[in-house]
């Protein structure tokens, strides 16, 4: 369910624990909000960037930009590797699965612009520049590698 109120949108997610919340979403916050809010992406393809950008965070592949206080006290212990908070969970191996699975779908040459875009969160123009391609190649390319995507994530 989405209702739109000015430059926020409603939306009702599943939290990590497994229960439903409706939240309030900026939908200028991603380029690939900005692209579907524009009519550039179809809701497809919208929901196809959300699935990996919600594997891609859950499966923890972004940058930290704080310290996890969590496992700076906790002692170790001589001849055991690692704090015993470090083992990756099942949901986030499962996310990294299914991250791995769906960049492998979108095949080589498309993952490059999905990454950038959808993932790191990248403008569009940004990513066209790093990639040395040309103006507006990025969305044609984007929009096919979001279809792929969307077929891995069995989205209709």
């Amino acid at each position: 369910m989405t209702e739109r109120r000015g430059k926020t949108v409603e939306r009702v997610i599943e939290g990590p624990d497994g229960r439903r919340e409706r939240v309030m979403v900026n939908i200028a916050e991603s380029p690939t909000s900005w692209l579907h809010a524009r009519g550039m992406l179809s809701q497809r393809q919208f929901d196809a960037a959300e699935a990996l950008r919600r594997d891609w965070e859950q499966a923890g592949m972004g940058a930290r930009v704080t310290m996890n206080w969590d496992l700076a006290a906790v002692p170790v212990r001589a001849g055991r590797g690692g704090a015993p908070g470090q083992a990756p969970t099942l949901a986030r191996m499962s996310a990294r699965d299914r991250l791995n699975g769906a960049l492998a779908a979108a095949g080589p040459g498309l993952v490059d612009i999905l990454w950038r875009v959808v993932c790191a969160c990248e403008s569009l123009v940004a990513a066209e520049r790093a990639l040395g391609w040309p103006a507006r190649a990025g969305k044609l390319v984007l929009g096919f590698a979001l279809d792929r995507v969307g077929d891995f994530y069995r989205i209709r």
